[in-house]
């Protein structure tokens, strides 16, 4: 006959078994549902590549149960080690994307840097502000270059100027190429001229006319440079003026007109009645030609 102590504690098994049962079972189906939301999230995040997934490490049990029907393992320990393998494998995807998301953000800024480099080689300007020039021997009487004549002579008589000052025989000479047409020699000279006597006079002059050889020669980007180098230089220079009013000349055939107008009001702003009439001449109607405002 059963005691009562053996009946209560068999009322009391039945009882927990009871609800127990489906506590677990409604355990179990939310762990069973975040595995799947996980394989979704794996297949979405690896697609086409099985051997990235993350496959669970733990499995739902599969333990042998006793003859009453018990598990041999608590539903409790099974579902807690379910859990467990969740988390580890959430731990993994979310450092495997932001290893991905960091490679990424790495490939997005170099593009961006080549970019901009390239961006800046493409837009980066000739002249970056005016530029003065130089002239031949002196007179401010400026009209658009065209290339002179050749003087007859003028390659001999270049290597030969006398004239008791080094620095004014250098020009001359440089002059004198320039003259002839022989511009790469005209345009070493004057370098060697502006390299030697920087503080003489006639550095602005050879400065300047380095510039008008480049732009004789058709190569205005050169012509450009150094007049603006004139200008920066020898801004009281006796050709700074006539570079600034050159630059102009060739910002235009580098199709800048409005950096070419720029120039021009520098050019009127800074020397104003210093110009020469001539030169005053010449501008206005380069202004003109260039539609400035």
């Amino acid at each position: 006959m059963m005691t009562k102590w053996m009946a209560g504690s068999a009322l009391a098994l039945v009882v927990a078994g009871s609800t127990a049962t489906p506590a677990a079972a409604q355990i179990e189906g939310r762990v069973g549902k975040l595995e799947a939301e996980m394989r979704a999230v794996q297949r979405k995040v690896f697609p086409g590549g099985a051997g990235a997934m993350v496959e669970p490490q733990i499995a739902p049990s599969t333990a042998p149960v006793d003859a009453a029907g018990v598990p041999a393992t608590s539903a409790l320990t099974d579902i807690t080690a379910r859990v467990t393998s969740l988390e580890q494998q959430m731990a993994s995807m979310t450092g495997q994307i932001e290893q991905t998301q960091y490679k990424l953000r790495q490939l997005e800024q170099q593009f961006e840097d080549y970019r901009k480099a390239t961006d800046a080689r493409l837009t980066q300007p000739v002249a970056p502000a005016p530029t003065p020039s130089a002239d031949a021997f002196g007179g401010s009487g400026v009209t658009v270059p065209q290339a002179p004549e050749p003087v007859s002579g003028a390659t001999d008589a270049a290597a030969a100027p006398s004239s008791g000052d080094p620095a004014e025989d250098a020009y001359l000479a440089g002059y004198r190429l320039w003259q002839s047409r022989d511009y790469p020699a005209a345009e070493a000279q004057l370098k060697k001229v502006v390299a030697t006597y920087p503080k003489h006079r006639r550095a602005s002059f050879a400065q300047n006319l380095l510039g008008r050889s480049y732009l004789d020669e058709g190569k205005p980007s050169l012509a450009s440079i150094a007049f603006y180098d004139n200008y920066k230089k020898f801004p009281d220079g006796e050709r700074a003026p006539d570079s600034l009013y050159y630059l102009g000349t060739a910002l235009l055939k580098l199709d800048k007109p409005a950096d070419a107008c720029k120039v021009y009001g520098e050019l009127t702003d800074v020397y104003g009645s210093k110009i020469a009439p001539g030169l005053k001449a010449d501008v206005v109607k380069a202004r003109a030609a260039a539609k400035c405002k």
